[in-house]
């Protein structure tokens, strides 16, 4: 089992979930994290740390987002890891509110910890 990065941290990018991460997990788009399910030990530690409620366990996803376990499984190979907290996107807090924002998803990779 793994962990998925849904539809809430689009255009929000909040890392505290990156702070928690043991194994480095977690990859960085332009607007968007995903969770590498090869590298991910389920250990849980990422949910609770994201204040917008966008990690899932695999078999919890919900309905509405069952595409981004494909997404994240696909997008992590393309884009860098990320292992170190920042400050979340410049609005982050409005978008925090917004439900629906596929349409918003950058599959630009972002900078990682490099």
């Amino acid at each position: 089992m793994t962990h998925v990065v849904a539809e809430p941290c689009i255009l929000c990018k909040h890392t505290d979930c990156v702070e928690v991460c043991p194994v480095d997990c977690f990859h960085e788009g332009a607007n968007f994290l995903v969770i590498d399910p090869d590298a991910c030990i389920d250990c849980g530690a990422c949910v609770p740390a994201c204040p917008v409620e966008a990690i899932y366990p695999d078999d919890e996803l919900p309905e509405r987002w069952a595409e981004y376990a494909a997404l994240n499984e696909r997008l992590a190979p393309q884009w860098p890891v990320l292992s170190k907290k920042r400050p979340a996107l410049e609005d982050a807090e409005r978008w925090g509110t917004i439900d629906s924002k596929r349409e918003h998803l950058s599959e630009e990779p972002g900078s990682g910890d490099g």
